[in-house]
């Protein structure tokens, strides 16, 4: 259901909260106008507290499918590298309908979980043996119908993907449909162009996938292609995640891989760099100053031992970061910012480390940063209930007893740090009325085809 005005007993708007809101859109899903303490209604009001949506940074879709598969202990360490050859091995089985599908059901979550938005840094290009499909974008194209169907904004990043490590490393069998050079990704890069065009809900943008995986004239060339499509694109990168990944390109280059990243590319405030865990206190400090937003994902970071972002110093420098799910063994903006705020607390053993200056809400302010760094990230006029931007809104459950007697700031830090999925009630997109009462019209059916889909790659992987 497409809507015209929304009236909102509270919400929460640039300036701060304010009550009877009256939000009017346009029929594309713009916002026209918002007026607050208005005293005649219209006939739709929202059941709750009214949000932005938050957008998520970083997906990789196809990793839904492995949620709860990969926690099984094998002989010796196990860590990001050895956790990467399970993903290969069910990447390797993914069918264009299992991508689709996989991406469906993954959208529906994260919209009911307060998500409008997704940043989808898709590397699963090509058939099992590296062969393009007669349409070098279909598994492109595959997540396009995806977002279209389930109705989340999207930002699609086609992944540019050459080589196995630092160097121009040769890719091992396994990474064979991920490969293209320029040309080929410049290819996919113009189908999605031509798919995007005119139609709001969606962005194209670019990932070179991370400095082990492109040469530098790689990246050059693929940013000068980007620049003729779109010179504003997003462009996202993956950079030390690991500590093997800081060595190895330390080995190769004499620099850690941010401070390589920030000295040879021209990183502004279209760039996304995803995890950026392990950064010396000059590379925090240069990255903040960039302009650039860093991608953080604590809760895939946690799963894969990755490490602890420095978020303390970065944003005591004015960095800017978006959250994301990234492998999604969890799909949730409240677990990605409670996790962010918690693995401060245990490392410095201490309570409400993040406070930001202006919100002494510690809910209040993560909030708000993640949705500025997020509408960055993703390029897109979204996470503000003003005029100009998309009408992306969460509504959450008044009747909700964890919502009982509380106001302004208490109703963030509720959700993010005890309600969390649980309390979302309702979720707009581009002025439409997706999920009512914590249901999307379309999951019956979306989760049906799923079952059948997890169904067989668990035959053939398990």
């Amino acid at each position: 259901m497409r809507l015209k005005e929304l009236h909102c007993p509270t919400a929460l708007l640039p300036d701060g909260w304010a009550r009877d809101v009256v939000i009017k859109f346009d029929e594309a899903g713009w916002i026209r106008s918002v007026r607050t303490e208005v005293m005649s209604w219209p006939a739709v009001s929202a059941a709750g507290p009214v949000l932005p949506g938050m957008p998520n940074v970083h997906s990789h879709a196809f990793q839904r499918a492995l949620a709860g598969l990969t926690q099984v202990a094998g002989p010796g360490d196990d860590d990001f590298w050895s956790w990467r050859q399970m993903m290969y091995a069910f990447a390797g089985r993914m069918t264009p309908e299992a991508v689709e599908a996989t991406a469906e059901q993954l959208y529906v979550t994260m919209l009911k979980s307060g998500y409008t938005a997704v940043g989808e840094f898709h590397y699963l290009h090509h058939q099992p043996d590296g062969t393009p499909y007669a349409d070098r974008a279909e598994l492109s194209r595959r997540i396009l119908v995806a977002a279209r169907r389930v109705g989340i904004g999207l930002t699609h990043l086609p992944v540019l993907y050459a080589y196995g490590g630092f160097g121009a490393q040769p890719p091992s069998d396994e990474q064979r449909r991920f490969l293209n050079d320029v040309d080929g990704l410049g290819r996919i890069l113009e189908a999605v162009a031509a798919d995007c065009a005119q139609d709001p809900q969606l962005r194209l943008g670019l990932a070179p996938h991370s400095l082990r995986a492109v040469t530098e004239a790689m990246l050059h060339e693929a940013l000068a292609l980007l620049d003729r499509l779109d010179p504003s694109a997003p462009v996202h990168i993956h950079v030390a995640e690991q500590m093997r990944e800081v060595m190895d390109c330390l080995v190769w280059s004499g620099q850690r891989p941010v401070a390589w990243l920030l000295d040879h590319m021209p990183v502004s405030e279209r760039w996304c760099l995803v995890h950026a865990t392990h950064m010396m206190p000059e590379e925090t400090a240069a990255l903040a100053a960039s302009g650039a937003v860093a991608g953080l994902c604590p809760t895939t970071e946690a799963d894969l031992g990755d490490g602890l972002f420095p978020v303390v110093d970065y944003l005591r420098q004015q960095g800017r970061f978006g959250i994301g799910s990234d492998s999604h063994t969890l799909v949730s903006p409240a677990d990605e910012l409670r996790m962010l705020e918690y693995g401060q607390r245990l490392s410095r053993q201490r309570r409400n480390v993040l406070r930001h200056a202006d919100h002494p809400s510690i809910g209040r302010g993560l909030y708000t940063a993640a949705l500025d760094g997020g509408a960055r990230a993703l390029g897109r006029p979204i996470g503000r209930i003003a005029p100009g931007y998309r009408a992306d809104l969460v509504v959450l459950n008044a009747e909700d007893p964890l919502l009982f007697g509380k106001s302004d700031d208490a109703i963030l830090d509720t959700y993010l740090f005890s309600g969390g999925p649980a309390l979302v009630h309702d979720v707009i997109v581009g002025g439409r009325h997706l999920v009512q009462a914590g249901h999307h019209p379309d999951e019956e059916a979306i989760a049906a085809r799923y079952r059948r889909t997890m169904e067989r790659l668990l035959r053939q992987v398990v």
